[in-house]
Order: C-alpha cells, then sequence, then structure tokens
C-alpha cells in the first residue's frame, strides 16, 4: 500500500474552497516557509516569488487563508498581528518582552484545549490560547553582559 502523495499547495486552496491564484500559493508558501511572520515580511516574500502585490491584497489573501483555517493569526498583547502556518493542533506562543521574536510551545497537558477552565460557564471550549511572556535566550544574553 503506498501512501497518498501530499497535496500541492493549489490543491490545499482548491480542497478549502479558495480560488487558486498565484499571490495566494506564494503567500501561503511564505507563511509556512516562515516564523510567525508579519504582514510586511510577508508581502516582501510574496513580490519577491510573483513581483509586485499591494498590501491590500495580501491582507485580503491573509483573511481568506485564515477563515480557511490554511493560516493562523496570532497578535500578542501590544504587538502587531502575525501569521503562522501551524495550524488545528492548539499549540501556544512564547514571546519575548525586548525583541518581540515569538515562538511556538506544545501544550502543556493533554489534548485540546490543553487546559481546565476553572468554571466554563455552559461553554463548550474547544481551544485554549495561552501565550508566555519572558526574555529570548538573546535578549537575556544582551542584558546579563
Amino acid at each position: 500500500m503506498t501512501a497518498s502523495p501530499t497535496p500541492t499547495t493549489a490543491e490545499e486552496l482548491r480542497g478549502a474552497g479558495l480560488r487558486v491564484t498565484a499571490a495566494r500559493v506564494a503567500l501561503l508558501e511564505t507563511v509556512r516557509a516562515g516564523d510567525h511572520l508579519g504582514v510586511e515580511a510577508l508581502a516582501s516574500g510574496v513580490r519577491n516569488r510573483v513581483g509586485h502585490i499591494s498590501l491590500q491584497a495580501v491582507y485580503e489573501a491573509l483573511h481568506a487563508l485564515t477563515a480557511a483555517g490554511l493560516v493562523r493569526r496570532i497578535e500578542p498583547a501590544g504587538h502587531p498581528a502575525r501569521y503562522e502556518g501551524r495550524v488545528g493542533d492548539n499549540h501556544h506562543h512564547i514571546v519575548c518582552r525586548s525583541c518581540g521574536a515569538v515562538a511556538d510551545v506544545d501544550c502543556a497537558v493533554g489534548d485540546a484545549p490543553c487546559l481546565t477552565a476553572s468554571d466554563d460557564r455552559g461553554f463548550a471550549i474547544d481551544e485554549a490560547e495561552v501565550v508566555y511572556w519572558g526574555m529570548c535566550p538573546d535578549c537575556s544574553t544582551g542584558r546579563s553582559s
């Protein structure tokens, strides 16, 4: 028995009900190749792949990709939105207070939502969004020297 081939980016877009465009393909691939990138960095990455694209078109495509569940938007307090391709696993993030670096942190316990609310107030909770704050290794080293 052979494993099914990995779908192309275009096939993933079609499967999510989205129209396939060069800009959307480039944007999804840029998000997945990056590390919690902001809109400006994503726009630059898309431009490197397909040429000119307006910032508004990047925002619109990000909205569509996020709504389709292909991209995850995170927005740590006091920081601009960032995007990542790791979706559907309810992982968390750690943010450096100094430089703003963001890294993934797997769930501390069990499956999603990874945490149990002290009082769910009748909600059917299916996800927990946790942001840990601290100093990244580079900023910690810089402060201690």
